[in-house]
């Protein structure tokens, strides 16, 4: 008997089918059709190449063929996706470079330099208004530190209410030029004041630059990081290159950079757009290569750090330099704080237990050391001011290297594209690579007999995943009734997949972003390089499933800010539905009808709950309480699946 807890009835309905179905949410009937049913076929395929199917996918699917659509997916090159282009339009950073980005959305590092008169201001008055925001800040904080009282003040002066007041009232233009011509002090005092629904109020009716502007008095990178995430539940959401998401996603993953990471703050937007979503379904040597020279990655593990220990560098020795000079330049190299130059091993670890051969790969610690060795050198110029990838020959080990048995011989930067390519073309590397494809598409234990031909079309195709993916596709296992619906949603999926079923409209993904903060499942805010688990056990847990249910319901009923789902379906007799009617059309809408009678019945008992029914007696007409109704079907088992 599962506990109810002090619920209101229909939420403990949910408890149930949340708490008591946790072991079919890992378990599934077989009950997938045949393969040569292209209805059932289609639901398999949108379940499994999207982030679930939206209303009427379906039956577009069945009526393109299920072979096409698979085939245009295949392509995304082939789909027009301009309604998607459209949304992000207002998200300048996504076409920035990162030197754009830094410059325009200062580091804190950048505003001490400003402060400490080793950088000019920018003479622009609204990228100007940005750093005199943040040097009053950075003053501020510094006076704490200090004990110094000091002259520096963010509290608003008397009469402040009625000065806001004042400029809330004026029209956008005026507004931000009021804002602008305050003193630094004032407008940090103003923009202090200005939180959730208030700020809303003072944003509204300004262009996407403005709002940016105005953001980035308060906190720059906020603004950087807010557009990258808002864009990836967007395109994931709306894109019609559904496949090309899944697969952004997946290569996010497989290839995790943190985003806490001081310069991949920055770095991130290029690292998504320029390295891995132009590669999602190319070849996996040059996707490696990419991400190799990344300055995301460089930086991320340290690599850019990397000096060879019998390098000119080390050494001290600086060609046409004179040798004394040694103490001199290692006084240079060696940063005043963080990871003191020398050997890294983080990147050549990586590259061969995360990136290439995975943990059975049949490497050793020396293997490890001989990687990092290859790769000393490849570095960063500035990469806090947005520099990128440069072979600095005086870092680099000199001398052959032996990888994987694997004579490298001295030829500097070459000798990173030949482990490259050694890695890339290793067996042991495509049933990595193969295992974690089919994971993700498949089941949690893909069947070997899967994996060893996605593996042999990955060899024989020189890493073509495209070819991989076909592979997949054509195999009976992809299809076979044991696949149907093996899968546990991540948090991620869930929610997307729930906005994709329900119809939903996004006009604001920031709140979106925080439910999966609450879910466990922060966008890009995986610390470790591992990424997060493709498998239901990291998800699955009767508080997780709890937290799914929250956010259904709280979706459903219109109560996520930002978030507007679309209204049910009417019956075609136009009659407002009963409450039968509304589950029928429900289940229909988001589940395609495949709903088991435990879930059905466990919803059904409620239905004539007054919450639910919404039944008077001077109104028997009264619609249904819909949203609790959908709210209860987001939060199924059959939902949570894939």
């Amino acid at each position: 008997m599962c506990p109810m807890f002090s619920l209101p009835r229909h939420l403990a309905a949910a408890a149930v089918i949340a708490t008591c179905c946790l072991p079919s949410a890992v378990a599934h009937k077989k009950s997938f059709a045949p393969s040569g049913d292209e209805r059932a076929r289609a639901i398999q395929a949108l379940n499994r190449l999207t982030f679930g199917p939206r209303p009427g996918d379906v039956d577009r699917v069945v009526a393109i063929g299920v072979d096409k659509w698979i085939d245009q997916q295949l392509h995304p090159e082939s789909i027009d996706d301009h309604v998607l282009d459209a949304r992000l339009v207002p998200f300048r950073t996504l076409q920035m470079s990162m030197a754009e980005l830094a410059e325009d959305f200062p580091s804190n590092a950048l505003i001490r330099q400003i402060a400490d008169g080793k950088q000019a201001m920018p003479m622009d008055p609204e990228k100007r208004a940005i750093y005199e925001s943040q040097l009053v800040r950075y003053r501020v904080k510094q006076e704490k530190k200090t004990g110094d009282t000091g002259q520096v003040d963010q509290q608003p002066p008397s009469g402040f209410d009625d000065k806001k007041a004042e400029v809330l009232n004026l029209v956008p233009d005026q507004r931000m030029q009021a804002l602008l011509t305050m003193t630094p002090e004032d407008r940090s005092g103003l923009l202090a004041a200005l939180k959730g629904d208030l700020r809303d109020q003072f944003l509204q009716g300004m262009s996407p630059e403005q709002r940016e502007t105005i953001i980035a008095m308060n906190n720059p990178q906020q603004v950087v990081t807010e557009e990258l995430v808002q864009a990836r539940l967007l395109r994931a959401t709306y894109s019609e290159r559904q496949l090309q998401e899944v697969m952004t996603d997946f290569w996010m993953n497989h290839f995790n950079i943190f985003i806490g990471k001081a310069a991949d703050r920055y770095e991130l937007t290029s690292y998504e757009r320029d390295v891995i979503r132009p590669r999602a379904m190319g070849k996996f040597e040059d996707l490696l290569v990419a991400t190799a020279q990344s300055p995301a990655m460089l930086f991320y593990l340290d690599n850019w750090l990397s000096v060879g220990p019998d390098s000119d560098f080390a050494n001290g020795v600086r060609r046409g330099s004179d040798p004394r000079q040694i103490r001199r330049v290692q006084q240079q190299r060696t940063p005043s704080k963080g990871p003191r130059a020398g050997l890294n091993e983080n990147y050549g670890r990586e590259l061969m237990e995360l990136h290439t051969l995975g943990v059975g790969g049949g490497y050793s610690q020396k293997d490890v050391t001989e990687v990092a060795k290859v790769f000393t050198g490849w570095t960063l110029k500035q990469p806090r001011e947005g520099g990128g990838f440069y072979f600095d020959e005086r870092k680099h080990e000199p001398g052959t290297k032996i990888v994987l048995g694997h004579k490298i011989k001295d030829d500097g930067e070459k000798e990173g594209y030949e482990v490259l390519h050694l890695l890339a073309r290793n067996p042991a590397t495509a049933k990595f690579i193969c295992t974690k494809v089919a994971m993700r598409f498949v089941s949690d234990s893909p069947p070997p007999q899967l994996v060893d031909r996605m593996a042999k079309a990955f060899l024989k195709k020189d890493g073509d995943i495209r070819e991989v993916l076909e592979t997949m596709l054509q195999s009976p296992e992809f299809w076979s009734p044991d696949a149907y619906r093996a899968k546990v949603k991540t948090p991620l999926e869930f929610v997307v997949s729930a906005l994709r079923a329900t119809g939903a409209e996004v006009t604001d993904a920031r709140p979106l972003a925080y439910q999966l903060q609450n879910l466990g499942m922060p966008l890009y805010g995986d610390q470790p390089p591992t990424g997060y688990s493709m498998k239901a056990s990291a998800w699955v847990s009767s508080s997780a499933l709890l937290g799914r249910m929250n956010f259904g319901m709280r979706l459903a009923a219109g109560r996520i800010k930002g978030v507007v789902v679309a209204p049910l379906p009417m019956p075609a007799t136009g009659e407002i539905p009963t409450p039968d009617q509304a589950l029928a059309l429900l289940e229909n809408t988001l589940l395609a009808g495949d709903v088991s009678k435990q879930t059905n019945d466990t919803i059904a008992a409620q239905l004539n709950d007054p919450k639910i029914s919404q039944r008077r007696l001077d109104d028997p007409a009264r619609p249904p309480d819909v949203s609790v109704i959908e709210g209860l079907l987001l939060g199924s088992p059959e939902f949570q699946k894939r």
